[in-house]
C-alpha cells in the first residue's frame, strides 16, 4: 500500500548507523525476536513494510493451542512444548490470553474410535501438565447438543485451550517491551529494498521509508528474516538463491458471523464433510468460524478468501448445525491469510510441520542472514529464544509472575477495572475496556485522559473505549495512521457494531485530540476505509459488485 504521506510523522534519519541486529518483518514473530535481542543488551532495529501485526498475525484463527490434531502426526514435542507456552501466556498476559473451553464434536465418519478419542485427549491433558485452566459456569456441552445435526450420531468431548482474541494487542505490548530495554529501535511501513551482501556475507540493509519516502543504508552482520509468507521474496530482492522455496504458502481463510442464538460459551472443533477440522469460536462478541487450507503462492498481501472456501465455511457450518439460519447474507466480513509453513509440495497441507525452522543462508552465499520459517502465536516465545541463541545471544527470561489460579486473575483484574473507573471518571465498562487491552499500562492512559474531558469521551457511539487510548497509540505504541490505531491498537472497527459513521467519528475526536487539520483527518479516514475493506471483505457486497459489471 502506498497512501501514507509524508505530512505524518517526522521520523529521525537512520541512513549511516549500525545495529548489532536487524529484524525484518514486524509480525510476532519478528517483534518476539526484537525483544530478545533487545533485553540482551543488543543495539537491534526492527523494521516492518506495512504496521505491526498487520500482516498474518492479525489474520489467523486468534488461538493459543497446543495442536492437539498433532498429535495424530505422532508430534509429541512440538505438543508439549506448544502447551507449556500457551501456559505461560495465560499467566504471565492474562488480560490478552485467556482460558477457552473447547468441545470436540465427532460423528464417527473420520475413522476414530472413542477409546482413541479419548486416549488422546488424556495424553494432550498430561502433556500440558496443568490442572484445569477454565471456569465455565454454563454447561456449553448442553448447548451444543441443541444445535447438532439430530441425524448424525454425534460424540462429544471436552478439552482446554486458549484464546487471544487480539494478538494485535499482544504485538503492541511486546514491541513497547522491546523498545523500553532501550537498545530497540522500531520502524514501521519502512520497507527493505534489500539485504547488502559482500564477499559472501551480509553487511547491512537498505530501506525505504514509506512515510517520507527517503532511502537509508543500515550496517549490520547478524539479518533475521521473519516476515512469514514474504521470506523468499526479501532472498530474491536481495539477490539471494536458495535451492528450492523456503516457503509454501498456505492460505487460510475465516467467515466472522453475528453470535446466533444457543451459541455455546465454548468452542466447537468439529469436522468438514472433507474431514478436515474446523472451529467455531466465540470472539469479539462474535463468531469466528474457520478455517482453509489452499496452496496460495501469490502476494500475501492480498489474500482473500475465495468463493469455494466462502461456501465451504457456510455449508460446514450448515452440516453442523442445520438448525442455524445464517447464510452468506448474514456473514459479517470474511479474511484470510498465508500460512508460511516449510516447504513441501508433495505433503498433505494438514501434515506438514507446524515446527519452525532457521535456515542459515551461510551456504547462499550471505553469512550472518537468517530465515525464520513456520512458527505459530503459540511458539513465537520459544521461536524468539531459540532465534536469538543461534546469533549467540543468551536470552533474558521474563521476570514477570503470574497468578496462581483462573479464578484468582479475574478477581484481580476486577479489582482493578474499579480502581481505574473510579480514578479516571471514565465508565465502568470503559475501565473494563483498558484493563482487557492494556493491562496495568491502563493506568497511564487514565492518568492521559485526565487531563480533559475530550480524552475521556468514548471513540464513537459503537463503543466505551476512549479517545485517550487513540492518543496513546500514537504517542507510545508507534502507531502512525489511524489505520494503524483503529484495525490494532485499538481495534473497535473489527466489531459487530461498525459502521462507516463510526469511522468518521473516529477521526474526527482523534483527529481534534492530535490536532490535525480538516485535510490531515480527511486524508487518514480515507486510507483507513480503504485499508479496512481490503482486509475485510464482504462476500455479498462483493459479489453484488461482480453481477453489477
Amino acid at each position: 500500500m502506498t497512501h501514507l504521506n509524508s505530512t505524518m510523522v517526522s521520523r529521525p534519519s537512520l541512513n549511516g548507523e549500525h545495529f548489532d541486529v536487524v529484524v525484518i518483518g514486524g509480525g510476532i514473530n519478528g517483534v518476539a525476536i526484537a525483544r530478545e535481542c533487545a533485553r540482551a543488551n543488543r543495539r537491534t532495529l526492527l523494521v516492518e513494510q506495512n504496521d505491526f501485526a498487520a500482516g498474518t498475525t492479525s489474520r489467523s484463527t486468534r488461538l493459543i493451542h497446543g495442536g492437539l490434531r498433532y498429535l495424530e502426526h505422532g508430534d509429541f514435542a512440538q505438543v508439549r512444548e506448544s502447551l507449556r507456552e500457551r501456559e505461560q501466556l495465560v499467566r504471565t498476559c492474562p488480560h490478552l490470553v485467556t482460558p477457552l473451553k473447547f468441545l470436540l464434536a465427532l460423528d464417527g465418519n473420520g475413522g476414530r474410535s472413542t477409546l482413541a478419542v479419548r486416549a488422546g485427549l488424556w495424553l494432550y491433558r498430561r502433556l500440558g501438565g496443568a490442572g484445569h485452566l477454565c471456569s465455565v459456569n454454563s454447561n456449553p456441552q448442553e448447548r451444543l447438543e441443541r444445535l447438532l445435526d439430530r441425524g448424525r450420531n454425534f460424540s462429544l468431548f471436552s478439552f482446554e485451550d486458549a484464546q487471544c482474541e487480539f494478538p494485535e494487542r499482544l504485538v503492541a505490548e511486546w514491541l513497547r517491551e522491546a523498545t523500553e530495554a532501550g537498545c530497540c529501535t522500531a520502524r514501521n511501513h519502512t520497507e527493505v529494498l534489500e539485504v547488502t551482501v559482500r564477499n559472501g556475507r551480509a553487511t547491512g540493509v537498505r530501506l525505504r521509508d514509506r512515510i517520507n519516502g527517503n532511502e537509508e543504508s543500515i550496517g549490520s552482520a547478524q539479518i533475521i528474516n521473519a516476515t512469514g509468507p514474504w521470506a523468499d521474496s526479501v532472498c530474491q530482492s536481495s539477490g539471494v538463491q536458495t535451492k528450492h522455496p523456503m516457503v509454501g504458502g498456505i492460505r487460510g481463510s475465516h467467515l466472522v458471523l453475528p453470535k446466533f442464538d444457543g451459541a455455546p460459551d465454548a468452542a466447537v472443533y468439529a469436522e468438514a464433510s472433507d474431514g478436515r477440522p474446523i472451529f467455531v469460536v466465540p470472539w469479539n462478541k462474535q463468531i469466528l468460524m474457520g478455517t482453509t487450507e489452499v496452496p496460495d503462492n501469490g502476494n500475501p498481501a492480498q489474500a482473500q478468501p475465495s468463493d469455494d472456501e466462502v461456501e465451504y465455511l457456510l455449508s460446514s457450518l450448515k452440516r453442523l448445525f442445520p438448525q442455524v439460519p445464517l447464510g452468506l447474507r448474514d456473514v459479517h466480513y470474511t479474511f484470510a491469510g498465508v500460512r508460511p509453513l516449510p516447504y513441501s509440495p508433495d505433503s498433505n497441507p494438514s501434515a506438514i510441520t507446524r515446527r519452525h525452522i532457521f535456515h542459515n543462508h551461510a551456504d547462499d552465499g550471505a553469512t550472518g542472514l537468517i530465515s525464520v520459517i513456520g512458527g505459530k502465536l503459540t511458539t513465537a516465545v520459544t521461536l524468539a529464544r531459540e532465534c536469538a541463541a543461534t546469533i549467540g545471544i543468551s536470552a533474558k527470561h521474563s521476570s514477570a509472575i503470574g497468578v496462581g489460579s483462573h479464578s484468582e486473575i479475574e478477581n484481580l483484574i476486577e479489582r482493578h477495572v474499579s480502581d481505574l473507573a473510579a480514578e479516571g471518571g471514565i465508565g465502568i465498562q470503559s475501565a473494563r475496556g483498558l484493563v482487557e487491552w492494556f493491562g496495568t499500562r491502563g493506568q497511564t492512559i487514565v492518568q492521559l485522559a485526565s487531563q480533559n474531558e475530550t480524552l475521556r469521551a468514548p471513540l464513537c457511539s459503537a463503543t466505551d473505549h476512549i479517545v485517550a487510548e487513540g492518543v496513546y497509540a500514537f504517542t507510545s505504541e508507534a502507531a502512525v495512521t489511524l489505520a494503524d490505531v483503529l484495525l490494532r491498537r485499538v481495534p473497535i472497527a473489527l466489531g459487530p457494531s461498525w459502521s462507516a459513521e463510526c469511522g468518521r467519528e473516529c477521526a474526527r475526536r482523534i483527529g481534534a485530540a492530535m490536532q490535525w487539520d480538516d485535510h490531515k483527518t480527511a486524508t487518514e479516514l480515507e486510507s483507513f476505509e480503504m485499508e479496512r475493506s481490503a482486509f475485510l471483505r464482504n462476500p455479498r457486497a462483493i459479489r453484488t459488485e461482480s453481477f453489477a459489471h
